[in-house]
């Protein structure tokens, strides 16, 4: 029966897309500049769909390999020759050489008929209208690529590619992989890396990019909400993420940006705390650090409440440190600052400066030590989107701002995290709707506690 209803799906199911993309000419915008810059042929694989094992493991594409294409099925590849007069200079036989090789192409894996009876329709290169529904004119059979490869090493002396590794998104094994299959292919080629030009333009959001990052604030936003309300001791960290995650993908949300953190008393000053296996206890402070992913694109939020609904002198000292750590930093962010650790321009020595300046802790120093990350990040496909801490912040740019203070010996972690958009002259608060006032959070998590103690059945939302 489940074949039978699988091998029925209309013609045009896509398994595998977003829940939106963004149009063809935005994706052709963005290889246009890269064929533009480059002196070579670009080679890049997407990811295969075997990088996983894990019978939970859901595809989701390479995040370059996405930017370039908005295509998210598995065993994909693509080639960008140089725009013509970059061809001309650099290589003055390439362009006649290479005139009958399209100036880019997709490359698919041929229709399977009996793989997509498990796993779902697949785009092929033979599928009517491809073209025009991948914003390809050339899309051509996977297993072509290595001839094309092939000729192309006939008429240039190097590839660019995504060299390894950079460890903390993965890289081993896809980026190893694609390597070894050129240098496999073509043995003397030599290889150039694109990932700088690609991350250079990756950090700048076109509008698209900014409305799927958008959908996923307000979604993450709507979670943490739901999270105050829902609030109390006797609960479990997991039972607040489960929520959280329900929020999320109630909302067309499919997956979350990052493994999400709630962390109670102790656990609040791990920074990256994820088992959820505390039961939260009265008089526990809770970090909440859960994002949503829409259409590809990672939202990183983080709020810090108390698990009784009422913070304690000491909790809210440090909280509105924090706070005004954070308010501090936000005045002076604008184009030209940077998140450096030194320097005049530096908004994370703003936010270090408050926070040092501010309080003690139970042994009489400052708070300084304490403030252990950076202060915030660029967001985007990947929740740390490429990014560079004393690159000068820029008009497009999507950033958090994270301040936090997390004190060990006294079980007490607070940090407040939320998402901006760099505008010409400052910046547009994407997550302002979700409260940051210590005074408002205890107030909706007053209100949700009233409305349980009322009608203790009802549902926590």
């Amino acid at each position: 029966m489940i074949l039978l209803a699988l091998a029925s799906l209309p013609p045009q199911t896509q398994a595998q897309e977003r829940r939106e993309r963004e149009a063809n000419s935005a994706y052709a915008a963005r290889r246009a500049k890269l064929a533009a810059q480059i002196d070579a042929p670009i080679l890049l694989w997407g990811f295969t769909g075997r990088e996983e094992s894990s019978q939970n493991y859901i595809f989701a594409q390479e995040d370059n390999f996405y930017y370039l294409t908005g295509h998210n099925e598995e065993g994909a590849g693509l080639i960008i020759l140089p725009a013509q007069k970059s061809a001309q200079a650099s290589a003055p036989s390439s362009s006649a050489a290479s005139s009958d090789i399209p100036q880019e192409i997709l490359f698919l894996p041929p229709k399977n008929p009996s793989k997509e009876r498990w796993n779902g329709i697949r785009m092929s290169p033979t599928d009517p209208g491809i073209q025009s529904r991948t914003g390809f004119a050339s899309v051509q059979p996977y297993p072509e690529m290595r001839a094309t490869l092939e000729r192309l090493a006939k008429i240039y002396p190097a590839v660019y590619t995504i060299l390894p590794y950079e460890k903390e998104n993965g890289g081993y094994p896809h980026e190893k992989a694609v390597i070894d299959w050129i240098h496999t292919t073509i043995p003397q080629i030599n290889l150039k890396d694109i990932r700088p030009s690609i991350s250079e333009l990756r950090q700048i959001k076109s509008p698209g990019e900014i409305a799927f990052l958008t959908q996923a604030i307000e979604l993450s936003l709507d979670a943490h909400v739901a999270a105050m309300r829902m609030m109390q001791p006797g609960l479990h960290e997991y039972q607040i993420a489960a929520k959280m995650v329900e929020v999320h993908a109630m909302g067309g949300s499919e997956a979350e940006g990052y493994a999400p953190i709630v962390g109670a008393g102790p656990n609040s000053t791990a920074l990256h705390y994820d088992k959820l296996a505390r039961k939260i206890e009265d008089g526990d402070i809770v970090v909440l650090d859960v994002g949503a992913q829409y259409s590809g694109y990672s939202a990183d939020i983080t709020r810090t409440i108390p698990a009784n609904g009422k913070f304690t002198p000491r909790q809210r000292e440090i909280y509105e440190i924090v706070l005004g750590a954070q308010n501090a930093a936000l005045a002076a962010i604008k184009p030209g600052m940077d998140y450096c650790q030194k320097g005049s321009k530096s908004v994370y020595k703003i936010a270090y400066d408050y926070i040092n300046s501010h309080g003690k802790d139970l042994h009489g120093k400052s708070l300084g030590q304490y403030f252990i990350h950076g202060l915030g990040h660029n967001i985007g496909l990947d929740v740390h989107d490429p990014g560079e801490y004393c690159k000068p912040l820029a008009p497009g740019m999507v950033v958090t701002v994270e301040p936090g203070i997390y004190i060990p010996e006294e079980n007490l972690g607070v940090r407040i995290e939320d998402d901006i958009l760099i505008t010409e002259t400052g910046y547009k608060f994407l997550s302002e709707r979700l409260p940051r006032n210590p005074d408002e959070i205890e107030k909706i998590m007053a209100q949700a506690a009233a409305q349980r103690a009322k009608d203790p059945k009802k549902d926590n939302d």
